[in-house]
């Protein structure tokens, strides 16, 4: 007689009412599957995270199955803007289980479209392939931008390039905030990334964003000894940079690569994509990686052409709670 199939019974309540004693099993799988997928060591962040946790701060939702934990997501505040951090969920065995991550995804997005003070979410699932969750984000309020998750192999043959000698190379140095901000301000004016991070709109949100990728873990432990300022020698101008983070014992990540506007095709993207992967690699570095939205065809190319491959193609998500929109059930 074949075996009865078993039922899952999934139960999704308020992640306030967790600790971090009992999500650890689940995020400590996560940060493995950031370890095998994307080469990330995410341990950092799920400490970070374990300890928000126990602030009883984060606003989210945890799924049980028959009394085990098999799935969480959570959502920070900006203002107006809120954005899901993340969204896990995992079987018996361990393996993702995008169903349970997506009643949970469907239990924070009805929390926010009725959330008065909340006008705008975006999220960034990068666990999670492009369209996973088709049909969950569907609908006029909603906007997909599908982005890839790119690799350089740092241990083949890399192109090199040449300060020209109107500009000065120099590496990342605290006094660089202010004009760092004011660059990426200026640089995703009218940009598609702007319309998926909306920290780019304005020089307070640059600043912000900035602070965020050089201060916390959340993209990494920041680097500044393999992060890059150009400027130009007359004018004292900053042309250009690239910021970069650990993300593995031998693996770095771009969190930041601008040029400005007045400076662009001019070979200056790959002179620093060229400086950081020598550096990188000349203290022992195998691979560093970096994310790019694929409509932005120019960046793309250029990676393309510098040597980076695709690893992933995983979805940037915003949605307008402005729109109307229909109720999702359980």
């Amino acid at each position: 007689m074949s075996a009865l199939p078993v039922v899952s019974q999934i139960e999704v309540l308020d992640l306030r009412h967790f600790s971090s004693r009992q999500l650890r099993p689940l995020l400590e799988l996560e940060a493995e599957l950031w370890r095998t997928r994307l080469r990330w060591d995410y341990r950092s962040s799920t400490e970070l995270l374990l300890q928000y946790l126990d602030s009883r701060i984060l606003q989210g939702f945890v799924a049980l199955d028959r009394g085990r934990v098999c799935g969480y997501t959570f959502c920070v505040y900006e203002g107006r803007k809120a954005v899901i951090g993340d969204a896990f969920a995992c079987t018996p065995g361990g393996e993702p289980d995008s169903a349970t991550a997506r009643l949970l995804l469907s239990h924070a997005l009805e929390m926010l479209r009725h959330s008065p003070a909340v006008d705008r979410v975006e999220s960034q699932l990068l666990l999670f392939g492009h369209d996973e969750f088709a049909g969950l984000f569907d609908g006029s309020e909603f906007t997909v931008h599908p982005r890839l998750f790119l690799e350089l192999d740092l241990t083949r043959a890399l192109p090199s390039a040449n300060v020209p000698s109107e500009f000065e190379l120099s590496r990342w140095a605290p006094q660089d905030y202010q004009a760092a901000a004011e660059l990426i301000h200026a640089c995703y004016e009218g940009h598609t990334d702007a319309r998926i991070n909306d920290q780019y709109r304005s020089l307070h949100g640059s600043l912000r964003f900035l602070h965020n990728i050089v201060r916390f873990p959340g993209c990494g432990v920041f680097e500044p000894n393999f992060s890059w300022i150009l400027r130009d020698r007359a004018s004292r101008a900053m042309a250009g940079m690239v910021l970069v983070s650990r993300v593995g014992e031998r693996v770095g990540h771009i969190t930041q690569i601008c040029i400005a506007p007045a400076e662009r095709r001019s070979g200056l993207g790959k002179l620093l994509l060229s400086r950081c992967a020598f550096a990188l690699r000349a203290e022992g570095f195998e691979a560093v990686t970096l994310t790019v939205t694929e409509s932005n065809a120019e960046a793309v190319h250029l990676y393309q052409r510098f040597g980076f491959t695709s690893l992933h193609r995983f979805d940037a998500i915003v949605l307008n709670t402005r729109y109307p929109a229909p109720r999702y059930g359980a």
